[in-house]
């Protein structure tokens, strides 16, 4: 369990994920849907993911080359994961949410 949280709690790797879970992507749009990631950290958080096994990349010979990522089955494999996270803080989260506003409402009342 700890070492699935050391790779699924990476800085962007779940929004990583996520986004990969559409199918294959480039660089350039995983870096637009990720506003804020710089190039040097989607890059460095890529070659990681590529490292443990959960994207692949695949360079086109083309002149610009073109490189595109995807998801290999050990990284679809996280999906029923990260959707589990998703509908804990859909439930627990906003719900705590929801009762800290109505407390604060009451007391001030």
């Amino acid at each position: 369990m700890c070492r699935t949280a050391e790779i699924v709690c990476g800085k962007w790797t779940l929004l990583l994920v996520r986004d990969l879970a559409e199918g294959h992507t480039r660089f350039c749009e995983l870096e637009r849907s990720l506003g804020g990631i710089s190039p040097r950290t989607l890059s460095l958080r890529l070659r990681a993911l590529e490292d443990e096994g959960i994207v692949e990349r695949q360079t086109f010979p083309e002149v610009p080359p073109r490189v595109e990522y995807a998801l290999t089955a050990k990284g679809l494999a996280l999906l029923p994961i990260i959707e589990g996270m998703r509908e804990y803080g859909r439930h627990w989260l906003q719900a705590d949410e929801c009762a800290d506003e109505a407390s604060r409402v009451a007391l001030s009342a």
